[in-house]
């Protein structure tokens, strides 16, 4: 064979392993450190196709994010601002107002005194307006304060009434900047001089006290008389022995010994059904007195009538009204202008009078309309106006107080008149006239 030939197939060779070399898929690389190298495999006789490269393995998919856990986000501390009112002895309505910072920061507030219908201001202190809230037929006395950390602001109002000289209640609150969510409030009632004696305390008290002392004396006498004829048949042996014609001895004489009686005792055929009637009788009575008083709860009367625990009382803003467990005081009630659905706020104080934990309703708590109808809290906007806190989830601590509002939804231009507010299904409750 000539040199030629042979030269040109060997070039021809080595074109054709090149290209097959290049063909082959290119195998991943060991990471390991000092790892021994991958040999290629032979290369396929001439004639044969390269074979498909092979898909790359494929990776691992990522594991899933963690979701960051969500933090409910705590309402914000509530100011430490209190509010006390005292009333001025005066011949005209005045009342004292101071309000106090006990935090170390700054509170921006907005104070509010409510007046009574027929009542206006004359003299108010610095900073105070007069204005007639949405709603209401009352008025208002308020002010925009910034209390300094540690401070205490009074304030002062003169009031004026037409006809007679009557007590005069005006509450007064202190809220922040938005003026919906209450601090504290306080109230207090002016007396003009004259009718200090006839409206004290002491007198209210002896009044409330006249059935306890009924009772009592009505025992103090049946022990009186009790004690008398005891006391009678112990002098009777002496008035014989008295009387006798003996020789002068205190005691009659003693009579001849005589057998002790038998007493009969009545057959057990006559004790056992006497003694059943009597049970069958005093259940039935039980059971009668029970069913009087639960049909006598009439839930949907207007205000509601009959109660198991306490009386039902009556009165007005500003004033404390005691029911079985709870004292509640409404010192504001306010509603949205407008035709159609509006929410009607008001803010009360409640106090847990008794040594136990005691849990209230949103459903027992309802707003009269002049027509009739009534509606009860609205448990979602009432936990909005506190801030997201749901008032009635956890029970009131015995002995404490707080102070919230209370949100009722209305339709139509009326606002509610009258407010019926209890500590449980089968308490008497309170009712508060609103303006």
């Amino acid at each position: 064979m000539p040199a030629s030939t042979r030269h040109h197939r060997t070039l021809a060779a080595i074109v054709h392993c090149v290209g097959l070399l290049t063909a082959l898929p290119v195998l991943p690389t060991a990471t390991a450190p000092h790892a021994p190298a991958v040999t290629a495999p032979h290369a396929p006789t001439a004639g044969l196709t390269p074979a498909a490269a092979a898909p790359e393995p494929s990776m691992p998919a990522a594991p899933p994010a963690v979701p960051t856990p969500t933090r409910v986000v705590a309402p914000a501390a509530r100011p430490k601002v209190s509010v006390r009112v005292a009333p001025e002895r005066s011949s005209a309505p005045g009342y004292r107002i101071e309000v106090r910072n006990a935090g170390s920061t700054p509170v921006e507030t907005t104070v509010r005194q409510e007046l009574p219908q027929g009542v206006s201001a004359t003299t108010v202190s610095d900073g105070g307006r007069v204005l007639r809230p949405g709603g209401s037929s009352a008025t208002e006395v308020t002010w925009r304060l910034r209390l300094a950390p540690e401070s205490t602001t009074t304030l002062g109002t003169t009031l004026t009434m037409t006809g007679s000289r009557q007590p005069v209640t005006a509450p007064t609150c202190a809220y922040a900047s938005d003026g919906r969510q209450p601090y504290d409030c306080a109230s207090a009632t002016w007396t003009a001089p004259g009718m200090a004696a006839t409206q004290s305390p002491e007198a209210t008290g002896w009044r409330r006290q006249t059935p306890a002392l009924t009772a009592a004396g009505a025992a103090l006498l049946v022990l009186a008389v009790v004690g008398l004829l005891a006391w009678r048949r112990r002098r009777r042996p002496v008035a014989a022995a008295l009387a006798s014609d003996g020789p002068g001895t205190v005691y009659p004489r003693p009579a001849a010994p005589r057998p002790p009686a038998r007493r009969r005792k009545p057959p057990v055929w006559v004790v056992v059904p006497v003694a059943a009637i009597v049970l069958a009788g005093t259940l039935g009575a039980a059971a009668w007195s029970a069913t009087r008083r639960v049909t006598a709860i009439d839930t949907d009367s207007q205000p509601t009538s009959g109660a198991w625990r306490g009386t039902g009382v009556s009165g007005s803003l500003g004033t404390p009204l005691r029911e079985d467990a709870f004292e509640f005081t409404v010192y504001r009630m306010t509603c949205e202008p407008g035709r159609g659905a509006r929410q009607c706020q008001a803010t009360v104080g409640v106090r847990n009078l008794t040594r136990e934990h005691q849990s209230w309703h949103g459903k027992l708590q309802r707003a009269y309309l002049a027509n009739g109808n009534w509606v009860t809290t609205d448990e979602p906007a009432t936990r909005q106006a506190n801030q997201g806190r749901d008032v009635f989830a956890d029970p009131l601590a015995a002995g404490s107080r707080v102070v919230l509002p209370l949100v009722f939804t209305v339709t139509g231009r009326e606002a509610p008149q009258r407010l019926e507010l209890r500590s449980g299904v089968f308490s008497a409750g309170v009712r508060v006239d609103v303006p």
